[in-house]
C-alpha cells in the first residue's frame, strides 16, 4: 500500500532530524572516521511506529554501532520530540534496522566486474547458498 502524504511528510521531517541528532551524539562520543546516514523512514498509518535505516560506513562498525544506538533509543526520541514538538502531536517509537544495501550493490558489482566470479572459482558458490 502506497504512503499518504502525510506519512510521507512525518517520515522525511524524522530522517532530517534523526540524522542531525545522531551525527550530534557521535561527534560528542568521540566517534570518529564513522559515517552514519538515514537511507529511508517509513511511518505506519497510524503514525505510531517509525522504521529507521542506518547506512553505516565502514560497514564492519555497523553492528555495534546499531546496538549502541538502539540502547540510546529513549534518548533520541526525546531529542526528536523535542525538535519536532511544533509539527507532530505524537513522536511514533523509533525501530532502528542497518540499511546494507551498499554491501550488496558492492558485491553484485564485483560478480559483474569479475572479481568473484563463481564459475572460475567454485568455493564462492557455499558462500551465497541461503542458509
Amino acid at each position: 500500500m502506497e504512503e499518504s502524504n502525510r506519512q510521507k511528510k512525518i517520515a522525511g521531517v524524522l530522517q532530517n532530524d534523526i540524522a542531525n541528532v545522531i551525527q550530534e551524539m557521535l561527534r560528542e562520543a568521540g566517534q570518529m572516521g564513522i559515517i552514519v546516514a538515514v537511507s529511508k523512514v517509513s511511518v505506519t498509518t497510524d503514525l505510531s511506529i517509525a522504521k529507521v535505516y542506518l547506512s553505516v560506513f565502514p560497514s564492519d562498525k555497523a553492528t555495534p554501532l546499531l546496538e549502541e544506538i538502539t540502547k540510546l533509543t529513549p534518548r533520541i526520541k526525546h531529542q526528536i520530540a523535542q525538535l519536532t514538538k511544533n509539527q507532530l502531536r505524537k513522536m511514533p517509537n523509533l525501530t532502528f534496522f542497518n540499511d546494507d544495501s551498499l554491501d550488496y550493490i558492492e558485491g553484485i558489482e564485483k560478480a559483474v566486474k569479475g572479481v568473484d566470479n563463481p564459475l572460475q572459482n567454485p568455493d564462492l558458490l557455499e558462500k551465497r547458498k541461503k542458509k
